[in-house]
């Protein structure tokens, strides 16, 4: 068997080469190597007994001779960023996924199976329960409201606080470009399965965390942002009040739910949460940094706010458990794993970027008034 793994250099696409060649499977990785996620090029954990294809996804040519003779699709390519470069999302996120069907329908080739990772946030600002009002799902609070410092959500019948449930599967409301392009590419993965008889699973990612997370991608999320600074004792900037809840899973449990969907028949033409399913704050999630570097420089709320952010995401991973997953390795385990590996290459590089400071000059950290 033959797979190949669309972003497969990326910080989940590398972990999944290996499982892939631990089991046996024959390995083609197509990447363009983002210079702002591998400034060096192709990474040095990347095996060599691979088929390496520096190319973009978005590509009709690259991607047509990346697509011969595989037998399995693992699309982990994905733009992520917070700058708003709203249609390049779009290209790479959904344009790149129908191109996937399009090419396996005109040129018949014999791929048995497509995953597509999607993530969390085509669920927006979320779901919520209000008292009066039952189940709803908000707009995105608005720019007036976060700049008053108003933070958790309101039902928008009768101005209560609501509160946040689990999200499922069967609802999403995407309003930011990245959600939207996620949304889109799965849509169009299990339309266009079912349609050409193509078995096509969609897989939404919470917040993935682990070894060989870009520390250059400003993206790269909380894990790579904290542990940086901690390193660098420099305070951990909180945004809002620090009370946000988020669903943090290991990298290595969203590499077994990628080859438990590909060995099940049940989960063809379905979409599946795969997250930790507890709900942890990112004051508690600083604290716990510090923990680990207590020689660190503490915790800074600066009374700013990061625009397009949701309050609260903590994934439901019912379905996924039912077919027979589960998140086997818990948040200090993905911050030993992280740490482990940063001080393994040797520390954080002089030159990391500060995420914080760029995102400010974009206008995307904005302050309460």
């Amino acid at each position: 068997m033959r797979v190949l793994v669309t972003g497969g250099a990326g910080f989940i696409g590398s972990h999944l080469v290996d499982r892939f060649l631990q089991e046996g499977f024959q390995v083609r990785v197509l990447d363009s190597l983002l210079r702002k996620v591998h400034p060096h090029g192709r990474p040095a954990y990347l095996p060599a007994g691979i088929e390496f294809i520096h190319g973009d996804v978005t590509d009709r040519e690259t991607l047509r001779k990346a697509l011969q003779g595989v037998d399995v699709v693992s699309h982990q390519a994905a733009y992520q960023d917070y700058m708003p470069e709203f249609s390049h999302f779009l290209q790479v996120n959904a344009v790149s996924t129908a191109l996937i069907y399009e090419l396996i329908v005109q040129y018949q080739l014999p791929v048995k199976k497509v995953i597509v990772a999607s993530s969390q946030a085509v669920y927006g600002e979320g779901q919520y329960a209000c008292p009066q009002d039952g189940f709803i799902l908000p707009q995105p609070r608005s720019q007036q409201q976060l700049a008053w410092g108003d933070w958790e959500v309101s039902c928008p019948q009768c101005g209560r606080k609501a509160t946040p449930v689990p999200l499922q599967e069967e609802h999403n409301n995407p309003y930011n470009q990245y959600a939207v392009s996620k949304l889109a590419g799965e849509k169009a993965a299990l339309g266009l399965g079912w349609l050409h008889g193509i078995p096509t699973v969609a897989l939404r990612y919470s917040i993935t965390q682990g070894v060989r997370q870009s520390l250059y991608n400003h993206y790269s999320g909380i894990c790579r942002i904290f542990f940086s600074r901690a390193m660098q004792r420099r305070p951990l900037i909180i945004y809002e009040d620090g009370r946000q809840t988020r669903d943090f899973v290991h990298v290595q449990d969203v590499v077994d739910a990628n080859m438990l969907v590909l060995e099940k028949d049940a989960a063809n033409f379905h979409t599946f949460n795969v997250g930790s399913g507890n709900p942890t704050t990112v004051i508690d999630y600083a604290n716990a940094v510090l923990r680990k570097l207590p020689s660190a420089a503490g915790v800074q709320i600066t009374g700013e706010y990061r625009r397009g952010d949701n309050r609260h995401s903590v994934s439901s991973i019912h379905k996924l458990t039912q077919l027979g997953w589960r998140a086997r390795r818990d948040l200090s385990t993905i911050m030993d794993d992280f740490l482990a590996w940063i001080e393994s290459i040797g520390g954080v590089p002089e030159q990391i970027a500060d995420a914080d400071a760029h995102m400010r000059n974009a206008g995307v950290v904005l302050s309460v008034s």
